[in-house]
Parts: structure tokens; C-alpha cells; sequence
């Protein structure tokens, strides 16, 4: 052994190496977060090429997948699927990864390293981008989730010879793998939850399926307190007789304004449970802890002010129907609560130790996507299976044109009896209301037939008296807001509508154009978020040095986060000051 191999590691050197561990432990703990809340993982890729770029100098990452069966020609043909940089789709693959390394680990299966691409390979297979330095390769590969010896995919980076890490390859191929297995895991979850949500809905068309031939040709069918003669709401209405008599629970959804609580009181009404209570709960108005003591009830003491003993509305639905309005706001930490009550059918009080059993059904209804919310990990996966054993949709009002008539018509019969009044509608403004697309739905339509016939002067409403007529359709301001064409300032700055009034008189006079509204004060120019990878040693020392080596003034200056400065410092080894 000589002197060299025997001398232990100097301190400094000890002290890069634990540096070095550090943040490979940081950048693989960003990782599995990005890819926990990532509905699609390989969209995420060029995000964690930043933070490999940011952490460990392990540059020009590329993500290589085997191609679709048509894309590609040869043995094992594959596609770049995500780059650390812009890229031309167009491109060939082999401008960002030599096209013998990708082979050589598809086939192989285990990882790669080539301390320098022009000796082993030639100066061609070197991507243009890179010929300027001697880079490192480090590849490994990507396997399929479901069968661990098919390798799917590649995963590189470059790490330059000029940097103080070069020869440490090992570590780089250890976080590497470590990289490419946390990303095999996020695909398994996401295959598995698409799977598992094809296999319910067609157990589901299986099941309704056989229904309807069990009991031959449907007839016409309807429903009291639901208007409508359309294909979509008739298939909805026979949906609900079909599932009304069973308990399972019923999921509604649809866009706001669909008339969710009128479904699910039909659902309850054409249900054995019609003569119990049918008991109402809207989840998105009520805190987490409210919505505990609502709906599980609490004892007497149980917290400030529980002054008596109150029942939940899972207890007072008991024999009947509890409809869980906005199901998709609960907090994750509510929604374990709610799967026990739902599985097991009993709960306890706030505050209280007695185990109640009840008997409820539960109608669930909701306009967020379900899916989308489980795979981002915002909403319980067995809290979804549990709600949605039989999903419901309720068309929107654009989709049962044949509807609006007999709906304004009943609105405004409504109106005419709680008013007093007798307006009625000309057959041009049904016309007008008919050829709407109301994106808010039936709720909007009430509030244009409601809205025209309260500022109508006369027995019968006009065309040109309807607010799309008159440039002030709420939808069409909504929308206009959105798109960023409104000053800041809402509805109120849009067009206002007034009562009309019909008397004889000459035309009035053009009224003068509006004044000019005020041009806005000019931004506060925000800085370019930087990336650590660009900053350079240089730049960081100056802005400390203007924020009085204050790290969160010098993220503000560089518009960095303060996390972003913490790990600069440790990358460049800077000792903060004093000051």
C-alpha cells in the first residue's frame, strides 16, 4: 500500500464529499416530489433536468423513449421524449444523444458511462452542441413498470471534464438509476389508476347494459320537477330510474348550473327511501372542522360553545338520503374521515366515544375532474371508488337546445307568481334565448329570463330588451374579463342595463362617445426568475453584497427563491457574513 492510498482524506476534500451527498439527497427529495403531484410524469422531465442541472452540474439531460408501433423503423426505434433545453421536434435524435449509447443500453440493460465520447466513438457521434469541451455520458437505462427486463427508455446527462466532479461517475450513475426508478414508479401509479378507472366504467356499461335488455325497449320516461323533452335529459332521467332503486351510491356530474340538487332529489324521491329525509350538505361552504361537526354532529362541551348535544347530518339521514354537494373541496384530511363512514356505515361525535350506525345513501355530486384531482394527489383514490359506482352526467344546456323554451317559459311563469305580474315573452325573444349558448347553464337562463322580465316596462318582453341584444349578456362580460380585454374592475365596468320605456317620441339624440378610461400605471418591473444552474459564482457574490449578504433581499434581487440562494451557497461553497 503506498503513502498516497494509506494517508487519509483531507478535511476539505471530506468536507466536498459531504457537500456533494447533501445535495444529491436534496435533488432526489425535489424529484419525488415533482413526480408525486405530476399527472403526467414524462411532462415533468425538463423540470428535473433543471433541478439535476441546479444541484449536481449534471447538464444537457435528454429523456429517450422506445417509439409508438408506426414511428419508427429498425431495431429498437426510439424518440427523444424531453430535453433540458429547446429543441425542434423535427430534430434528429442523435443532435442530443449519441445513437450507439442509446442502443448499447437498450439492449443491454444496465448503465453506461463514456469518459470521452470522441475516443470511444468518434468526434461525430459527439451532439453538436457539446464539440466545444470533453464531456462525460452517463446513461441508464428506463424499465417498464409491469415487466422489470424491458427497457423501455434511456436516461443521460453530461457532466463536463472541466468541472471538480468528473471522475466521481459512480455517484452520478447511483442518482441516475435512482432518477429513472422514481419515474418508473410514477408511471406504475398512473397506468394503475387508468386502468382501474377503465375497469369501473365498464363494469358500470356492463351492468346498465344488461339492465336494458333484461327489461326490453325503454319507454318515453320523466320525472316531476325536471323539465325537459331533449335525447340527453331523457337517457339521464332513465339512468335514474334505472339506479334509484338499489342503494349504491350515486355520483352526479356535470358544469355548474346543471341542477345537480334536482337530480339527486330525484334520484331520492324514485328511491324505497322517498318517504325518509333527504338531507342537503354543501361541502365547499363549510371548514374542515365544521363540516366534522355538521355532518358527524358533536356532544355537549365538546368545544367552546357546543353548549348542547346536536346530531350529524349522517345521523338525522338515517333511513333517507344525505346529498354531498361540491364532494370534490374536501381536504385530504377530511376525506379519510369521510371513506370510514362511508365503508363502514358508523362514525362517532365530535367529542363523543359512542359508535353510531346509521343507514344512509349517499347521492355525491360535483363539477371538478375527479381523475385529474386523484392523480395529482389532492383527492383519496378509494374515497373516488367508493363515490363513483354509478357516475351520472348531466348534459349541459347547450346540448338540450329543445329545453330552453319550456324552461324559460316555466321561469317566467315563477317570476309572474312570486311578482304579481303578467309578463309574458315575445315569440322573437324565444327565439333570441334560444339561439344562446348559456355556458352557465340553466341557472343563467333563470337569471336572463328573471333579469329581462323585471326591467320590462310592458305586458310582453322584446327582443331588443334582452341583454345580449343590448351588449351586456353577463356570459360575454365574463368572458371578456377572462381574456384580459376589461379594465380591472368587474361587471361594473361593462355595459349596465336600464329599464326601457315605450312612448311615442322622436329618435334620441346619438349619445357621445364615452371618455377614454385612464390609462393604467405603469408595472413595477419584476425580474427574470433565474435558474441556479445560470447563476454564476460572480453575480450571487454582487447581490449579496447590495442586499447586505441578507439572503432573502438577494433572492429578490436575482428573482430567485430564498431556498434557490440556500442551495447557490452550497454549490459554491460561501460562507455567509456577518454584518
Amino acid at each position: 500500500m503506498t503513502d498516497q492510498q494509506s494517508r487519509p482524506a483531507s478535511p476539505r476534500r471530506r468536507s466536498t464529499q459531504s457537500i456533494a451527498d447533501r445535495l444529491a439527497l436534496d435533488a432526489l427529495y425535489e424529484i419525488a416530489k415533482t413526480f408525486a403531484a405530476a399527472p403526467d410524469p414524462v411532462a415533468e422531465v425538463p423540470q428535473i433536468f433543471n433541478v439535476l442541472s441546479s444541484f449536481l452540474d449534471l447538464r444537457h439531460g435528454v429523456l429517450a423513449l422506445l417509439a409508438e408501433p408506426g414511428e419508427g423503423a429498425g431495431v429498437n426505434p426510439y424518440v427523444i421524449a424531453a430535453t433540458a433545453f429547446q429543441r425542434s421536434p423535427e430534430a434528429p435524435a442523435a443532435d442530443v444523444l449519441p445513437d450507439a449509447v442509446a442502443r448499447i443500453v437498450f439492449r443491454s440493460g444496465v448503465p453506461f458511462v463514456s469518459f470521452d465520447l470522441v475516443a470511444e466513438f468518434g468526434a461525430e457521434a459527439v451532439p453538436k452542441r457539446l464539440r466545444d469541451a470533453g464531456q462525460t455520458l452517463i446513461a441508464v437505462p428506463l424499465r417498464d413498470p409491469e415487466r422489470s427486463h424491458f427497457v423501455l427508455g434511456v436516461l443521460a446527462a453530461y457532466r463536463s471534464h472541466d468541472h471538480n466532479r468528473s471522475g466521481f461517475s459512480d455517484a452520478d450513475v447511483r442518482v441516475l438509476t435512482m432518477v429513472a426508478s422514481l419515474l418508473e414508479q410514477a408511471l406504475r401509479f398512473r397506468r394503475r389508476i387508468a386502468r382501474d378507472r377503465e375497469r369501473a366504467l365498464e363494469d358500470t356499461r356492463r351492468m346498465l347494459q344488461t339492465v336494458t335488455e333484461q327489461r326490453g325497449p325503454a319507454a318515453p320516461v320523466s320525472l316531476d320537477g325536471i323539465v325537459g323533452s331533449s335525447p340527453a335529459i331523457a337517457e339521464v332521467v332513465a339512468q335514474i330510474k334505472r339506479v334509484a332503486s338499489t342503494r349504491m351510491p350515486v355520483l352526479l356530474r356535470g358544469e355548474s348550473g346543471t341542477g345537480k340538487e334536482l337530480f339527486a332529489r330525484a334520484v331520492h324521491a324514485q328511491s324505497p327511501r322517498a318517504k325518509g329525509p333527504f338531507i342537503r350538505v354543501n361541502c365547499a361552504a363549510l371548514s374542515e372542522t365544521l363540516l366534522e361537526s355538521e355532518l358527524f354532529g358533536h356532544e355537549k362541551g365538546a368545544f367552546t360553545g357546543a353548549t348542547a348535544l346536536k346530531k350529524g347530518r349522517f345521523e338525522l339521514a338515517d333511513g333517507g338520503t344525505l346529498f354531498l354537494d361540491e364532494i370534490g373541496e374536501i381536504s385530504p384530511a377530511f376525506q379519510s374521515k369521510l371513506l370510514r363512514v362511508l365503508q363502514e356505515g358508523e362514525f362517532e361525535r365530535v367529542g363523543g366515544a359512542k359508535t353510531i350506525k346509521v343507514d344512509t345513501r349517499i347521492v355525491a355530486a360535483t363539477n371538478r375532474d375527479l381523475e385529474d384531482a386523484v392523480a395529482r394527489g389532492q383527492f383519496r383514490a378509494d374515497l373516488y371508488f367508493r363515490i363513483c359506482v354509478v357516475p351520472i352526467v348531466l348534459p349541459p344546456l347547450r346540448n338540450r337546445k329543445s329545453d330552453i323554451k319550456p324552461l324559460a317559459q316555466l321561469f317566467l311563469d315563477r317570476f309572474n307568481k312570486q311578482n304579481a305580474t303578467n309578463v309574458k315573452f315575445a315569440a322573437d325573444a324565444f327565439d333570441q334565448i334560444c339561439r344562446c349558448q348559456f355556458p352557465g347553464n340553466v341557472r343563467e337562463l333563470e337569471n336572463c329570463v328573471n333579469r329581462a322580465a323585471a326591467l320590462s316596462d310592458g305586458a310582453i318582453v322584446l327582443a331588443e330588451e334582452l341583454a345580449c341584444r343590448q351588449g351586456a349578456c353577463l356570459s360575454a362580460e365574463l368572458f371578456r374579463l377572462q381574456d384580459g380585454t376589461s379594465p380591472i374592475g368587474g361587471l361594473a365596468v361593462g355595459r349596465v342595463i336600464t329599464p326601457t320605456v315605450r312612448v311615442s317620441a322622436p329618435p334620441p339624440e346619438p349619445a357621445p362617445a364615452p371618455e377614454p378610461a385612464p390609462e393604467a400605471p405603469p408595472r413595477e418591473e419584476v425580474p427574470l426568475r433565474t435558474k441556479t444552474a445560470q447563476l454564476s459564482r460572480e453575480e450571487l457574490l454582487r447581490a449579496l453584497e447590495s442586499a447586505g449578504w441578507v439572503q432573502a433581499k438577494a433572492a429578490r434581487l436575482l428573482g430567485m427563491t430564498p431556498r434557490q440562494i440556500a442551495y447557490a451557497l452550497q454549490k459554491f461553497e460561501i460562507e455567509l457574513r456577518k454584518i
